[in-house]
């Protein structure tokens, strides 16, 4: 390399935003954050929207923050999470606010299987049917004659949305188009048949890319605005998981999970796996950086402790994030145990009465506190991702030795040592901001720096020391693990 790098990661989550930049010597990487902004759904007359108008001005003053700390970026690169996704008329112009997958229902997906049956959509994709996948979202919409609809020449999923109101190119990349259920798992492309059978039309879908290529720069009216150059823009792993287990530095036979709002958990394969085992586990097979696939399961993660804190500050009770650790660790471990995925908790509003109204139908020890409802929410976790582990060798037909996590979830110890102890498997942790810095490796490889997923990981073992837990296995975490496979 003739100099250092500076790449630029836009990092999105449902909660908040960040502009990162990750300063690449050709063999480490070293990250650094220069501007954070909040995100969250606006309801607007019961309709929850994401203010993307918003998002674009925040991701503009993060280019205007590092150059304010004499920074000139050479890439940017853009991850969020999945399914959501905007429509443009035919002059390019923005057909009403994204609106977001917390809107979906069941309904929208029992629907949709009177048109084609769930076991074909998932034949022809190899996703897991969730009512929130963009191909229910869509036919939601066309069922109402929705008018955004009906006049959209073209379909960006997110993250390709906020890079063209950059850039003006209008692309979609493999990782996060994979999310939307209208990928064909064997062409690798969208299946246009299956969308047009929704009656949605099949030519507002411009062309895939890759995760390592350059897409263009930075629009030249914005760039002269900020004063900066127009910066190169690549295609990352849009999908923020596909970026973060890019940047896992397992080796060997292992699973990994990106833990955040959801827990991302799954192996990598080169091709799709579409089996019984599959369909039955309700596994989905979206892209990884390199063009494989990685068969996972969405887990509802810190969402529900998320949401648990939420109501607590309601109360008036300002929790940090180590006093409800605190909390939990005061009270007697594997009292109650809920099922995260359990539908009533997919939903925003009073998280702890929801918790304790299912301890109570299930007929187990309602908890009294927030301790024993924190200790509740964090074994139940652990215990899910153990039912998710045995799923996974089951499916790859071969021992997972290692768990790796990544992402911001992995700061709670005490999850750790409980996932550990629960799936009775070696967990490594990191790095924290797997996203951003998978997002800034796939830049380099974009750059022709960098030749592929293996050298990405090589520099993430070099730049990043992870936390090791070896596992405590015990009859009691056993006990709680077939209390778990009843309630299922």
């Amino acid at each position: 390399m003739s100099k250092e790098l500076n790449l630029m990661a836009f990092d999105l989550g449902a909660s908040n935003g960040r502009a990162m930049v990750g300063k690449f010597d050709g063999d480490t990487i070293r990250l650094s954050e220069f501007h954070r902004f909040e995100n969250g759904i606006v309801d607007i007359l019961g309709v929850g929207y994401w203010d993307t108008t918003k998002l674009y001005a925040e991701m503009a003053k993060g280019f205007a923050a590092a150059k304010k700390e004499g920074i000139t970026p050479d890439c940017f690169g853009i991850d969020t999470w999945g399914v959501d996704y905007g429509l443009l008329d035919k002059n390019g112009r923005l057909l009403g606010n994204v609106i977001s997958y917390r809107n979906s229902v069941d309904a929208d997906m029992e629907e949709a299987f009177k048109v084609v049956p769930q076991r074909e959509i998932f034949d022809r994709t190899g996703i897991a049917s969730c009512n929130y996948n963009t191909l229910f979202q869509l036919y939601a919409r066309k069922r109402i004659s929705d008018t955004a609809l009906e006049n959209a020449d073209t379909f960006l999923m997110l993250p390709d949305l906020l890079g063209y109101f950059l850039t003006g190119e209008k692309r979609n990349e493999y990782t996060i188009a994979t999310t939307s259920m209208m990928i064909n798992y064997k062409t690798k492309n969208w299946d246009k048949e299956l969308v047009s059978k929704f009656g949605i039309s099949a030519d507002i879908f411009p062309q895939l890319d890759r995760a390592g290529q350059l897409r263009g720069k930075l629009h030249k009216a914005l760039a002269d605005e900020l004063g900066i150059n127009q910066v190169n823009f690549a295609a990352v792993g849009c999908h923020d998981t596909a970026s973060a287990v890019a940047a896992i530095p397992g080796e060997g036979s292992f699973a990994f999970c990106s833990s955040g709002t959801w827990s991302l958990f799954g192996v990598e394969t080169p091709q799709a796996i579409v089996d019984d085992n599959v369909f039955n586990s309700n596994f989905a097979n979206e892209g990884t950086v390199q063009g494989g696939c990685r068969p996972l399961k969405n887990i509802m993660g810190m969402w529900i402790i998320q949401e648990c804190r939420r109501n607590w500050i309601k109360e008036g009770k300002n929790y940090s994030w180590n006093d409800i650790v605190e909390l939990a660790l005061q009270e007697k471990p594997l009292v109650s145990i809920i099922d995260p995925d359990y539908g009533e908790f997919f939903n925003p509003g009073n998280m702890p009465q929801r918790i304790r109204d299912y301890c109570k139908k299930t007929g187990q020890p309602v908890p009294e506190n927030d301790g024993q409802i924190a200790r509740c929410v964090y074994e139940s976790l652990a215990l899910k991702y153990r039912w998710a582990l045995e799923r996974l060798e089951e499916i790859k037909g071969m021992p997972i030795d290692t768990l790796n996590i990544v992402g911001g979830g992995i700061q709670n110890k005490f999850l750790n040592r409980c996932v550990a102890d629960a799936t009775e498997r070696r967990v490594i942790t990191g790095p924290i901001e797997g996203a951003a810095i998978g997002n800034c490796l796939m830049q380099a490889v974009a750059l022709g720096e960098l030749s592929g997923i293996e050298e990405v990981r090589e520099v993430v073992r070099r730049s990043e020391k992870p936390d090791v837990y070896e596992p405590q296995p015990s009859e009691a975490w056993r006990e709680a693990y077939g209390k778990l496979l009843n309630l299922l």
